[in-house]
C-alpha cells in the first residue's frame, strides 16, 4: 500500500490531486537550515531529518509546526519515557476544566466540498462526550482550516496547544488533497491534525517507519512532551488515528485505544 506522510512537516507526503493554493511561500531545502536549528529541534525531542522550513518556523515529523520562538524559548528538561506504539500527549493541553467548546472554521478559499469531512471529524470527537465539545462556525474559529502554501510538501500540518488554548490552524495542501477527496480519508487527516491541536503526538513516534515505511526513525522522547497516556497499549496499534502516516484512501475512525486516550485527557 502506498503511504502518504501526513505532514511533510508533522507529515511528509507523496499524494495525488493537484489543485493550486492561493498562497505563495518560498520553501527552502534542509541543507539551508542551520545546524543549530537542527540541533535544537533534536534537543526538543523531535526527529530532525527531512525538516521543512516554512514561514515563521519549521515543519517536523511530517506535520508538526514549530515556530522560531519554540526553538529559542526555555523548556522543561524533565526526562520523559520512550515508548513503542502507545498513545502520547504533549506537556501542553487545552484547558477544558468545567467543559469547553472549541470552534472550527473552514477558510472560504478552500473547496466547499471539504466541509463534509470537517463536519465528520467534528462528529467523531463529539460522539465521545468529552469535556471538550467541538462546533463548526462560519469564520474565525479557534482552529481555522486553511490552505497550505502552494509548494508545501505535506498533506496537512498543525501545531500543539499553548496557554491552555488549542493550536489555531490546520493547513491543508489542496494540490495533494484534491477538490473532492475521499470522505473517510480526509476526515481522518483532519481529525489527526485536530489531535495535534489539542495536544496529541504520533502514536508511533518511537519508530515512524511503522506507519510510514522505510528505515527506523525515532521522533524522540522529547522534553516538550511524549508522555504515555495510561491505559493505552504497549504493542503496535495498526489502526490508531494518530499514526504518523496514512495510506491513500485509508479511513481510521477512533479505535478503542484512541477512545481511551481521548477520554483520559478530556
Amino acid at each position: 500500500m502506498k503511504v502518504n506522510r501526513l505532514l511533510l512537516v508533522g507529515a511528509f507526503v507523496a499524494a495525488f490531486g493537484f489543485t493550486s493554493c492561493q498562497q505563495d511561500e518560498e520553501i527552502t531545502t534542509q541543507d539551508t537550515i542551520s545546524e543549530s536549528a537542527l540541533s535544537r529541534i533534536s534537543e526538543l525531542g523531535f526527529y530532525n531529518k527531512n525538516v521543512e522550513k516554512v514561514e515563521g518556523g519549521y515543519v517536523v515529523e511530517g506535520d508538526i509546526f514549530l515556530s522560531e520562538s519554540d526553538l529559542t524559548a526555555a523548556h522543561n528538561t524533565q526526562a520523559l519515557r520512550v515508548g513503542e506504539s502507545e498513545q502520547y500527549r504533549t506537556t501542553n493541553l487545552v484547558n477544558a476544566s468545567g467543559g469547553r467548546t472549541i470552534t472550527l472554521s473552514l477558510d472560504s478559499k478552500l473547496p466547499s466540498t471539504y466541509g463534509a469531512s470537517l463536519d465528520a471529524a467534528i462528529a467523531r470527537y463529539n460522539a465521545l462526550n468529552l469535556t471538550i465539545k467541538m462546533a463548526r462556525v462560519s469564520s474565525g474559529g479557534d482552529i481555522n482550516i486553511t490552505a497550505a502554501p502552494r509548494n508545501a510538501q505535506y498533506l496537512a500540518s498543525a501545531g500543539f496547544p499553548s496557554g491552555g488554548n488549542p493550536y489555531g490552524s490546520v493547513k491543508v495542501a489542496t494540490r495533494y488533497i484534491g477538490s473532492d477527496p475521499n470522505l473517510g480519508w480526509f476526515t481522518t487527516i483532519l481529525a489527526h491534525e485536530i489531535g495535534h491541536c489539542i495536544g496529541f503526538r504520533h502514536t508511533d513516534y518511537m519508530d515512524r517507519s511503522y506507519s510510514c515505511g522505510g528505515g527506523y526513525a525515532n521522533e524522540g522522547a522529547s522534553n516538550v512532551g511524549a508522555i504515555h497516556i495510561p491505559g493505552t497499549p504497549t504493542g503496535p496499534d495498526a489502526t490508531s488515528w494518530m499514526l504518523a502516516c496514512i495510506g491513500n484512501g485509508q479511513n481510521r475512525p477512533f479505535n478503542n485505544n484512541d477512545k481511551t486516550a481521548l477520554t483520559y485527557l478530556y
